[in-house]
């Protein structure tokens, strides 16, 4: 059983409790018709209760053999009260005890089961769920899904344009359920994890809105946040990447989630901060200037991210069959291969610049393919912010690509397997992003571009 089914069938107890209390009124009153009415109800009440519980635990369930119980004892007090005197004290004793008992067994003899569902929605930042998403499902009293969501591109007016669902990209092992099918307005989950905080505060893209945080919140018990980035070492007495990250702090998610998960003491210090500062400035008041809440709601655990990169070992990875020709010498000897990441950030801070230095790390990789195979991994939503925001570029950016594509001497990788691309590669070069955090964490060899 559920166990919001479960706090249901204590309530109905509590209810037949109350009940009895107005029955035992009515007999001290001589009201016996009104009490007998009563019995009825309980009655009913109580076979409804256990037609429940039947369908939920299987029949002959002990818990409802006491409800049985119970139902006879109330057909024996209507009849007594016909025939003749009443003893309300003792008429209430025994319905009380009896009810007890079935209040016990709903407490002892019901296996409490949890409800848990993942709202992913890019099945490349999956990895920040997976390992939470398989505790739960090796837990034996918890269900848990994984129920990627659609989403869409923003038009730069700000609108929904065309619409995505990447359900089919997750990795083998990971049962994914219809996002159509699970409506979670009616099964009323424990507990949801997301792992996209911004609702209709993006400007590149945006879940469904039926998935915003603030709707989830009202069906569940528990709104989870788990970041799909990591931050890495950060000093929270360093202004200038708080400032970094401050935008990271205060978001839809953050505000109507019931915990907030981060990656270390430093980073939850300047989430606390910026927090109660953004709360402040919006009009935010209650629970949302008060630093005990915040800080109990926000919560250090390792990320998901780091436990994935760490687990992905080079030796247990698919190699793709149109990758292995570019990763291999002709005498057959691997190749050293570099991961080359394109950041959403680098291109809003320096527009042209960016693509100027995509064509001259290209060409330098290119002239070294007989030593080296690039893996270019742009950010997954790089073109939908080009797109979005700087839709000028996008002509010059898509023919740079298009002929790295055509030349064949170098990966392209835009699947949602992050992890494996890591795995992969043997140094990093690129712009400075959370993958960079992975890469420390792999013990792998990292170098920034410079735009200055």
């Amino acid at each position: 059983m559920r166990s919001t089914q479960h706090r249901d069938t204590l309530e109905f107890v509590k209810s037949l409790h109350e009940a009895q209390e107005e029955i035992r009124i009515a007999l001290r009153q001589e009201r016996y018709a009104e009490a007998q009415a009563m019995l009825v109800e309980c009655q009913e009440f109580a076979a409804a209760l256990g037609e429940f519980i039947e369908k939920t635990e299987g029949a002959g369930h002990i818990t409802v053999s006491r409800i049985e119980e119970y139902c006879e004892s109330l057909y024996q007090v209507y009849q007594g009260i016909s025939d003749g005197p009443v003893q309300e004290n003792k008429i209430y004793r025994s319905l009380k005890q009896r009810l007890f008992k079935i209040e016990n067994s709903i407490k002892n003899d019901i296996r409490v089961r949890t409800e848990v569902v993942f709202f992913p929605y890019k099945a490349a930042m999956w990895d920040s769920l997976e390992s939470i998403y398989l505790a739960a499902r090796r837990d034996p009293n918890c269900d848990a899904y994984c129920v990627p969501v659609p989403y869409f591109d923003l038009k730069p007016d700000h609108s929904f344009g065309q619409m995505h669902y990447e359900g089919r990209e997750y990795p083998p092992g990971i049962e994914v359920t219809d996002w159509q099918e699970y409506r979670f307005e009616e099964r009323k989950p424990d507990v949801i994890y997301i792992h996209n905080a911004y609702d209709n505060w993006n400007l590149v893209t945006s879940v469904h809105p039926r998935f915003y945080s603030e709707n989830l919140k009202r069906y569940t018990d528990e709104l989870v946040y788990v970041p799909y980035f990591v931050l890495g070492q950060i000093n929270p007495a360093d202004e200038k990447a708080a400032e970094r990250i401050k935008h990271f702090c205060f978001l839809p998610g953050i505000v109507y989630a019931d915990r907030v998960i981060v990656e270390s003491d430093a980073v939850k210090k300047i989430y606390v901060r910026e927090y109660l500062k953004a709360a402040t400035t919006s009009g935010l008041g209650g629970k949302h200037l008060d630093r005990e809440y915040v800080e109990e709601k926000i919560q250090v655990e390792e990320s998901p991210k780091y436990k994935k990169v760490l687990n992905t070992r080079k030796e247990d990875i698919d190699i793709p069959d149109d990758w292995r020709h570019m990763l291999e010498h002709q005498g057959g000897r691997q190749k050293k291969v570099i991961f080359y990441n394109t950041s959403i950030q680098a291109l809003l801070d320096n527009e042209e610049k960016m693509l100027d230095k995509i064509e001259e790390a290209l060409e330098i990789f290119e002239g070294q393919k007989e030593y080296i195979t690039l893996l270019w991994r742009p950010h997954p939503l790089l073109e939908s912010t080009m797109e979005a925001m700087r839709p000028a570029m996008m002509p010059a950016y898509r023919s740079i690509l298009d002929e790295y594509r055509t030349a064949g001497w170098g990966i392209y990788d835009n699947t949602a397997d992050l992890n494996r691309a890591i795995a992969l590669s043997d140094a990093y070069y690129g712009d400075n992003s959370s993958i960079v955090q992975l890469f420390i964490q792999a013990q792998k060899p990292v170098m920034l571009v410079s735009y200055g």
